[in-house]
């Protein structure tokens, strides 16, 4: 499985904590770590229909998750069951988005 994300990213980084943890195998593509990575990924999110929702909304569309058949999705714990690996546990979440304004 291919993972295309970025550091600066907290879904991404919690992917990666959650990898790190369980010691499973997945290529970690960073976009933001050079121009070729970033290309690869354009290319996919410029053309790919999955994308189309996201790009509707002014996301980004990362964490994406690509199965070797080609298949994609956003959603961890699909991409988790691709390889074996259980849903995410709320314990496994190291980083969490503030509430509100206020909690920033």
């Amino acid at each position: 499985m291919k993972v295309y994300g970025t550091h600066i990213c907290i879904d991404c980084r919690n992917y990666q904590a959650i990898q790190a943890s369980r010691g499973f195998e997945a290529e970690f593509i960073d976009i933001t770590a050079d121009t070729a990575n970033l290309k690869e990924f354009l290319a996919l999110r410029d053309h790919d229909p999955v994308f189309a929702p996201v790009r509707e909304r002014g996301g980004i569309g990362i964490p994406l998750f690509v199965r070797e058949d080609g298949r994609k999705t956003f959603d961890i714990d699909e991409a988790l069951a691709w390889i074996d690996q259980p849903p995410v546990r709320e314990e496994e979440i190291v980083e969490h988005r503030p509430c509100c304004d206020s909690c920033q």
